[in-house]
């Protein structure tokens, strides 16, 4: 495994704008630190986004210093511009980027690159908010940074914790076919790379840092925030259309015990994790079922508010399930909720089942029996509706 870590080649882009005198610096300090603390094989390229005050002549003088140091010259400003223009020219087997300000902890670097040079992740981030990370940074900012991630957790179930630190690593083989999807050429592209790899299935490593917040900052973080949460919206729009997909990512294998006497059936330990989940979600969605059927039930007849509220809560449900219980990413969003509606048609009939025998047997049955019947007809409609949802709507592909 080590020969594997050593061979690989790694390119680390610094993307600058109008920093003729903080990239000198930046280079110098970066350049030895490679030197002294990374074994693979390594480069630097400067990225310019359309500077106007002389940072490419800087960069120029740079390359012609350094042997392992490139420059790629842009005509238009962004972050995302530059990295997705470099990532598309590299030949490395992994590609970071870290800013010119040097913000980040350089000691991080290696934990970065280690996961992604032996294979075991397919992108690596910095993170101010992991178990760990030390931050030194104004109020204003930290909780405009805490505000942002936890809207990405709470609006796409985002598994990371920090989008926009600007210190990530990937194999390049793994997010070369995202960049095509990634329509943010600003700030935003960092965020919309890692929900597109984690809607895909890629495995997400994060390094806890040490963090400085530079006090020259160019950044805008109140409208560069305002941006990304308009970002978070189209975003989601694609993951629901299904654009956001991308096919032909190759998915990895199933975990498998590794001692040759192991006994616990992996597959078996996975659908009882699976089956938990499910239970949990489908535990809120039957009391949200229950509040919205006896809400609705002194308007409508007892079919139609079981309509109503069934319906409202097997779209959430569903959708809850797909980024939880059974991690769907890469598959399609359309057609895991028409195969969701074909279920919960299914399951509707069954609920609807029970309280028309109650209707049959109870001339005038109580709110609080006709909530037992559908409660015990949507315990009974669960199970089956897991065994659906695994083995038919979510079914993993050979």
């Amino acid at each position: 495994m080590r020969g594997m870590v050593d061979t690989i080649t790694v390119e680390v882009v610094v993307p600058v704008y109008n920093e003729r005198r903080a990239l000198p610096g930046c280079v110098r300090v970066l350049h030895d630190f490679l030197d002294e603390n990374i074994d693979q094989d390594w480069k630097i390229t400067i990225v310019d986004n359309a500077s106007t005050d002389g940072t490419s002549d800087v960069a120029m003088d740079l390359v012609h210093d350094f042997d392992r140091v490139g420059v790629i010259r842009l005509d238009r400003k962004g972050r995302g511009h530059a990295l997705r223009t470099a990532w598309q020219r590299s030949t490395a087997d992994v590609v970071a980027y870290m800013d010119v300000d040097l913000s980040t902890g350089l000691d991080a670097l290696a934990p970065l690159i280690a996961p992604l040079a032996n294979g075991h992740s397919d992108i690596a981030i910095g993170s101010r908010l992991a178990a760990g990370a030390r931050t030194v940074r104004g109020p204003r900012r930290e909780l405009i940074s805490r505000c942002y991630n936890l809207a990405i957790r709470l609006s796409h179930g985002a598994r990371f914790s920090d989008a926009q630190c600007g210190f990530k690593a990937a194999r390049l083989a793994a997010v070369r076919p995202l960049l095509d999807k990634i329509e943010d050429d600003g700030w935003f592209f960092d965020t919309e790379l890692l929900l597109l790899a984690e809607h895909n299935g890629l495995r997400i490593h994060e390094v806890p840092v040490d963090w400085v917040e530079d006090t020259d900052s160019r950044v805008q973080v109140a409208s560069t925030a305002w941006d990304d949460v308009k970002g978070l919206v189209r975003v989601a729009r694609a993951k629901a259309s299904g654009r956001a997909t991308v096919p032909g990512l190759p998915r990895r294998p199933e975990p498998r015990p590794a001692h040759p006497d192991a006994i616990v059936s992996t597959r078996d330990s996975r659908m009882a994790s699976q089956f938990l989940l499910f239970a949990i979600i489908g535990v809120i969605s039957t009391v949200a079922y229950a509040l919205l059927y006896s809400l609705l039930r002194g308007s409508f007849p007892p079919l139609a508010a079981n309509l109503v509220a069934l319906t409202i809560t097997t779209v959430f449900n569903t959708e809850a399930n797909r980024r939880v219980t059974f991690a769907s990413g890469g598959q399609s969003v359309a057609r895991i909720h028409v195969q969701g509606l074909v279920v919960f048609a299914a399951y509707y009939a069954l609920t609807s089942t029970a309280l028309l025998g109650l209707q049959w047997l109870v001339s005038n049955p109580s709110w609080w029996l006709e909530i037992l019947v559908l409660l015990g007809a949507s315990a009974a409609g669960t199970v089956l509706r897991f065994i659906a949802l695994r083995l038919w709507v979510f079914k993993e592909k050979s």
